[in-house]
């Protein structure tokens, strides 16, 4: 069997990005995906770069919207419009490896997996530095997800079918670790393929200020999403921090 793998790509200005990550879906080794673009109003090229691609390759369903609505909600327009009972997150600055979708659904139909994700390299801004390989840990309950926000979102793979329909919650960042953790919520743990499938790319973007905001938006999880007390999410936080200065130096 080849289910349908639906890749939720939301794009915003990426157009200096968005035809290397278009193009590492196009050479998966796995054939039967929809790559759904979904353009956030840009103002750069990148619409006529997503277009460029889709007239060429039938399986991208493009969409462009009429006001911008941000990451999260441009995600579950995606999810929204998506046919497959995979899905795929793949953000338009990052890549992914040929045999990325092989491995990892093979991974989850022999094991009865509901929801994975694998390990990944970091990249310059330019693609020409590679930093060092996250590796996807054996797996992540919700108690050790909330210590520890390792799983890349360009790596995720959730198969609807066992998890039940989803959507990200609408915060401004950190809204596809509320959705780990919803679905782990749901009793399902999140397993790791220790393979390095992915690239994520680090941009300008990626300032201070994005950073403290990011922060701010992880507390702000805890405290109102998954509603922990003041004394757990002190001690979820400080681990989270711990990781976070980890993964990035080691």
């Amino acid at each position: 069997m080849q289910p349908l793998v639906s890749i939720i790509t939301p794009c915003y200005n990426s157009s200096r990005y968005i035809a290397e990550s278009i193009s590492s879906v196009i050479k998966q080794t796995y054939s039967n995906w929809e790559l759904l673009v979904v353009d956030d109003k840009s103002t750069d090229d990148s619409k006529e770069i997503i277009l460029s691609f889709s007239r060429e390759e039938k399986r991208i369903r493009p969409f462009f919207l009429d006001h911008n609505i941000g990451p999260s909600n441009a995600r579950n327009f995606g999810i929204k419009n998506s046919r497959g009972r995979y899905i795929a997150f793949l953000d338009a600055d990052d890549i992914w490896f040929s045999n990325k979708l092989t491995d990892q659904l093979l991974f989850m139909q022999n094991n009865d997996i509901a929801f994975s994700y694998t390990s990944y390299q970091r990249i310059s801004e330019d693609g020409l530095i590679k930093y060092n390989t996250i590796k996807a840990p054996k797996y992540m309950s919700y108690s050790s997800y909330l210590k520890n926000t390792i799983i890349g979102c360009l790596t995720v793979m959730i198969d609807k079918n066992k998890t039940g329909s989803f959507l990200m919650p609408d915060i401004s960042s950190s809204h596809d670790m509320a959705l780990w953790l919803l679905i782990m919520r749901r009793g399902f743990k999140a397993y790791g393929l220790d393979k390095n499938l992915a690239l994520y790319r680090i941009t300008s973007n990626s300032n201070t200020s994005n950073k403290i905001k990011s922060i701010i938006d992880v507390w702000r999880v805890y405290r109102n999403i998954e509603q922990l007390n003041l004394v757990y999410s002190l001690w979820c936080f400080l681990n989270y921090l711990f990781h976070a200065i980890k993964k990035r130096v080691l």
